[in-house]
């Protein structure tokens, strides 16, 4: 876990980032309270220490008052990619990676939790302003993440190329990464300038935000200010009925981070924290 600082930032792009989608505007000024973050998305061995825990009953429905594990996959989700154990992890609904977090809290009694949009965008930018982490031109891009043009159609082992300024690994391409917020359009222009710690609470199962581009995705899709919503075509050839709560058969592309405050809720809005999520 690498510790991110408190501070401010300007959530967002400016109207002339090339490659600027709607939605990543009108730029906001945002305070972020100090978290710490995962320096790399989460590997199949940390992920399989929970998924392989036999402590943990394995159920095909997601009960938000117990700790269950993942039914076991009915395809290859790695198409292919192999599971090294330094592999990111992929193809996991938000309410995995959720259930994921709150078996680390069973197992820590420590809280952890995916990163808001806000905090996934601050700690990603590093102190910069620029499209990219290390400037705004796409072509160094190659250095920090494996993207369209350089993965080969594959993800690849974690920590492979350079960190941000401040240690973080692979924010940008490799796997796309889950956070907390509920995907709207217009969230920009709802919130008010110098807000503390933002987030959209969840709604509804689809929309949520996914941050960073992926393997698959081009240059323009793995700045810092890129949105990504989620989708149900995310498990549209799951033939279960109904559909999984844990896995996403067209989401190959889908990873993520876990976070934790610097100063933690109290024991009740934790519990609380993970209903919410996993209702």
């Amino acid at each position: 876990m690498v510790p991110i600082p408190a501070g401010s930032f300007l959530m967002g792009s400016p109207s002339s980032e090339t490659g600027r989608d709607n939605d990543e505007g009108p730029q906001k000024s945002i305070e972020i309270s100090a978290f710490w973050m995962a320096e790399h998305e989460v590997t199949f061995a940390e992920w399989d220490a929970f998924f392989k825990n036999m402590d943990v009953p394995q159920t095909k429905a997601i009960a938000v008052d117990a700790i269950s594990r993942p039914t076991a996959q009915y395809i290859d989700l790695t198409w292919g990619m192999g599971r090294d154990a330094k592999q990111p992890s992929n193809s996991m609904s938000q309410s995995a990676a959720i259930m994921y977090c709150k078996w680390l809290y069973s197992q820590t009694g420590i809280f952890y939790r995916l990163p808001t949009e806000a905090e996934w965008e601050y700690a990603c930018r590093a102190g910069t302003t620029t499209a990219y982490p290390f400037g705004d031109d796409p072509g160094a891009l190659r250095d920090y993440a494996y993207f369209k043009d350089n993965s080969g159609d594959k993800f690849h082992k974690v920590a492979q190329l350079k960190p941000n300024a401040w240690g973080l690994y692979d924010m940008l391409g490799n796997l796309t990464e889950w956070t907390l917020d509920q995907y709207d359009d217009n969230t920009y222009k709802k919130l008010e300038d110098h807000a503390k710690d933002p987030v959209k609470d969840p709604g509804s199962r689809y929309p949520r935000v996914t941050r960073g581009g992926s393997y698959l995705a081009p240059a323009k899709e793995s700045r810092c200010a890129n949105r990504i919503s989620s989708l149900a075509d995310w498990n549209k050839r799951d033939p279960q009925v109904p559909k999984s709560r844990w896995w996403l058969t067209d989401g190959k592309s889908i990873g993520f981070r876990v976070v934790r405050p610097a100063v933690a809720p109290s024991k009740e809005a934790i519990e609380q924290f993970y209903v919410s999520y996993l209702k």
